[in-house]
């Protein structure tokens, strides 16, 4: 085959399970071979829209597919500025396509190309909540009856359930939130859980990066006798300090990560052994070529993956993860929201999840494709998110 040049790059955006999705499809110069990525940014599609057509685009069409890492590395620097959300996502988009166009002409699945499996399935996590304990309980269990071991549980959401609150008058809408209220339920949904099916499962718990540093040592420490898997998120990215101090007090596992998008803010933390999963969402730093080489660097440090994986992410997105995780030795858990009967129909080929196990087909590349009519017939929504205006109990904004 002659040299494959990139002959065009288009932006589908989507939205058939409540999220909104945007997949990228470079095509190419061999007729019929194209590749999808992720750049899904649920939150401002219409941003990293514009700068795929409008600035990778030009940058890339008529360029060599088969230079992954040189035409990485110009897109990320190409605007100098670099390492933000929409850029990464734009980028993102470009090289999972790139990725899969190469999986496609050398007739391999992306595990093989990255150098084979690990392991022949991905073990999950599913989200187990409810508005009473034994409705959380009850969830656990469906979940254990359909093969999952590993179960992040909640009690009332993000930030939990807030009541009782003295809120100054005049105080802005939003979703409020009380941080004691919050740390005192979560011990006891914990607690519960563990009381009615004990250690046989592998618990885990998002904290969301609400919390003041001192009150996330304080959970980690009341949570230790627990023995969950991980607490997951507990300090935002410029808490970074505090971790050491959460390492110090107590051997709960910490998995942090998902608003990552500049190695800065995981490198200390790798090499320090201050955490034990990173947790990306892989579209955010960029897509597979950054995210192997994280995982790669991980390993060193003796840090698991357990990649980002909700309802925002899109099907082409969970394909990549899948295909990391089964290819990486130091893979921990794969985070995993499931998919609609619609979302399966737009996006032919999604990985499946069968007793507690997810599987990639063993097609060329990702393995995974786009009906773009029927895409099409789920518009994006563009309300303001609210769930994002999260507020303390004086009525101060707090982070999400």
């Amino acid at each position: 085959m002659s040299t494959v040049k990139i002959r065009d790059i288009r932006v589908i955006n989507t939205n058939p399970a409540g999220a909104n999705l945007t997949v990228v499809k470079v095509e190419t110069t061999e007729p019929g071979l194209y590749g999808l990525g992720c750049a899904t940014f649920t939150y401002r599609y219409k941003a990293v829209t514009s700068v795929v057509l409008d600035y990778l685009k030009p940058l890339l069409v008529g360029r060599d597919v088969a230079n992954i890492e040189d035409l990485w590395n110009m897109m990320n620097a190409n605007a100098y500025w670099r390492n933000g959300s929409i850029a990464n996502n734009a980028v993102s988009g470009v090289d999972m396509a790139l990725w899969d166009i190469k999986g496609k002409m050398a007739n391999m699945p992306l595990y093989d190309l990255l150098g084979g499996k690990s392991r022949e399935g991905v073990a999950v996590y599913r989200h187990a909540d409810g508005r009473t304990y034994d409705e959380v309980v009850e969830n656990v269990q469906k979940f254990m009856e359909q093969g999952v071991r590993h179960i992040r549980v909640q009690f009332g959401g993000y930030g939990g359930k807030a009541s009782g609150l003295n809120t100054p008058p005049n105080s802005p809408e939003g979703v409020y939130y009380c941080p004691d209220q919050y740390m005192e339920n979560t011990v006891k949904i914990i607690d519960y859980v563990r009381s009615k099916l004990g250690y046989g499962i592998e618990l885990l718990h998002d904290s969301h990066e609400r919390m003041s540093p001192i009150n996330a040592v304080r959970l980690a420490k009341d949570l230790e006798k627990y023995h969950l898997f991980f607490l997951e998120d507990i300090l935002s990215p410029e808490q970074e300090e505090w971790f050491r101090m959460v390492r110090q007090q107590c051997t709960t596992p910490i998995a942090i990560g998902e608003l990552f998008n500049n190695p800065r803010e995981w490198d200390t933390l790798i090499s320090q052994r201050l955490i034990d999963f990173i947790r990306v969402h892989i579209s955010d730093i960029g897509g597979i070529t950054p995210a192997r080489k994280l995982a790669i660097f991980a390993e060193q440090f003796g840090v698991r993956t357990a990649w980002h994986g909700p309802g925002d992410v899109s099907p082409v997105g969970h394909a990549a993860n899948i295909h990391l995780d089964l290819n990486a030795h130091n893979f921990g858990i794969q985070e995993w929201s499931g998919f609609t009967e619609q979302s399966m129909e737009v996006f032919p080929g999604s990985p499946e999840l069968r007793n507690g196990y997810v599987y990639a087909n063993d097609k060329p590349g990702l393995g995974i494709d786009i009906d773009e009519k029927l895409a099409a017939k789920y518009p994006c929504d563009d309300s303001v998110t609210r769930w994002t205006q999260t507020r303390l109990p004086d009525g101060t904004y707090n982070n999400p």
